[in-house]
């Protein structure tokens, strides 16, 4: 079970999800928490304070989130009883306060830095947790995270070595689910071979999570967050969207790509890689169920299950006689991309011209300026792109045609469908986006 930082953000959210965990305790859970809410962009800024030299301002500014801890703290766990959470805050204030220190004098590789403070919201987010678990009668267990998860050397996006990850989970993890206690974890952090604190990037919660359950072969692996499941699109545009039961890994994969941020696929993988149900759920209504990700998942009646979006992009389209029956040329353009860091979402050529989009514009001007190089650039920003995601897409007769004819009287200024079987993608202008959506999902849904 891994709990984001919504779902541990005060009281009240503390309160929902012990709810949660003890309606499950006899599953066994092994638990996975994000840092509370705010806390890792606190840590974050104020490693940037300390780096400008403001170390007491960088200090300063955690107080308010380290208060927001204790206040959850002497809510759930009663004055006459030894409070372990008490002493791990006095270390960690200490630990924090000479890394941000070192941060400011620069005596240690910044990247490294930057980690071992961040580090510090699921370390005390996950003692909290088992605290006030075992305050509620709960036998639950904390792990350092740092102590499971072993990585290469990227701080900020390491990577796990998978055979001494799952070793150490198994060794561990197991022994203590044996014993009857509710192993609580740290998610997004780990330690490289050294022993050096790294993290594992966007999404890491999810994906310790992931490398848990691959590792301990779980049952079923539960995302806790604040929405209930993927849905059928972006409710704040279609208020009658609704959530989807079941989603296999690649349409899950192109939804999160293309907006539908509530999973991202890199983060899951592990689980379902080894068969392992991936279950979104709500912990603001537990009772609901949500989306399931499997491995492979069946077609739904109108072949459509979801309609996803990604606004600010921008269009860039090279025109060049020059590609007229050369090879070569792609790989050109895609080394200017490559030079640059720069992802390309959707592509789409001609004999003589390519289109593609981008929704980092970071490096625009140079990448224009190279490209120029190449043949003649336009760079044209304010669109949209639309990801239309379901079993089967590519195979079925007449779907692109419904789905184009009920927009006839919208714009299309790119279109990519073929290259996945489960996704047709298309771009049109950033203020038609909302319309198109409406349009679709009243047809579709």
């Amino acid at each position: 079970m891994k709990f984001g930082g919504t779902s541990v953000g005060d009281v009240a959210a503390f309160q929902r999800v012990i709810n949660v965990v003890a309606s499950q305790a006899e599953r066994r859970p092994v638990v996975v928490v994000s840092a509370m809410t705010k806390v890792t962009d606190a840590l974050l800024a104020a490693f940037d304070t300390a780096k400008k030299g403001d170390l007491a301002g960088a200090i300063g500014m955690l107080e308010p989130h380290f208060a927001r801890h204790v206040e959850v703290s002497k809510h759930f766990i009663p004055d006459e009883t030894p409070n372990l959470f008490d002493t791990e805050l006095e270390f960690a204030r200490k630990e924090i306060s000479d890394l941000l220190m070192r941060a400011s004098r620069r005596s240690l590789p910044l990247s490294m830095l930057k980690d071992a403070v961040v580090s510090y919201g699921e370390q005390l987010s996950s003692r909290l947790l088992a605290e006030v678990l075992k305050s509620c009668g709960l036998n639950a267990r904390q792990f350092d995270s740092r102590r499971l998860v072993v990585t290469d050397d990227e701080f900020g996006a390491a990577q796990p070595i998978w055979e001494e990850t799952r070793d150490l989970v198994r060794l561990d993890l197991g022994r203590s689910i044996d014993a009857g206690e509710i192993p609580v974890a740290g998610g997004f952090i780990a330690a490289n071979r050294a022993g050096e604190t790294t993290t594992l990037g966007r999404g890491g919660s999810d994906y310790s999570a992931a490398l848990f359950a691959a590792a301990l072969n779980a049952g079923e692996l539960q995302i806790w967050t604040d929405v209930t499941g993927v849905m059928t699109c972006d409710p704040r545009i279609c208020s009658d969207a609704r959530t989807i039961p079941v989603l296999s890994y690649e349409e899950a994969a192109e939804l999160a790509y293309f907006g539908a941020k509530v999973l991202h696929p890199k983060t899951i993988k592990p689980a379902v890689d080894h068969g392992i149900p991936v279950r979104v759920c709500n912990t603001f209504e537990p009772d609901e169920i949500g989306t399931m990700v499997l491995g492979e998942a069946g077609e739904s009646p109108s072949r459509i299950k979801s309609i996803a979006h990604k606004k600010n992009i921008t269009i860039l389209r090279i025109t060049s006689a020059r590609m007229l029956g050369s090879y070569g040329f792609m790989s050109a353009v895609f080394q200017v991309f490559e030079r640059y860091r720069t992802v390309i979402d959707v592509i789409s050529t001609s004999e003589v011209s390519i289109a593609l989009t981008l929704d980092d514009t970071a490096e625009i001007e140079k990448i224009a300026a190279d490209l120029s190089r190449l043949g003649d650039v336009e760079v044209e920003p304010g669109y949209a792109v639309i990801c239309v995601v379901g079993n089967g897409l590519r195979a079925s007769t007449g779907l692109a045609a419904k789905i184009f004819s009920t927009i006839n009287d919208i714009n299309i200024a790119l279109v990519s469908h073929g290259a996945s079987s489960v996704n047709l993608t298309f771009v049109v202008k950033e203020d038609s986006a909302a319309d198109v959506i409406r349009k679709l999902h009243k047809d579709f849904f």
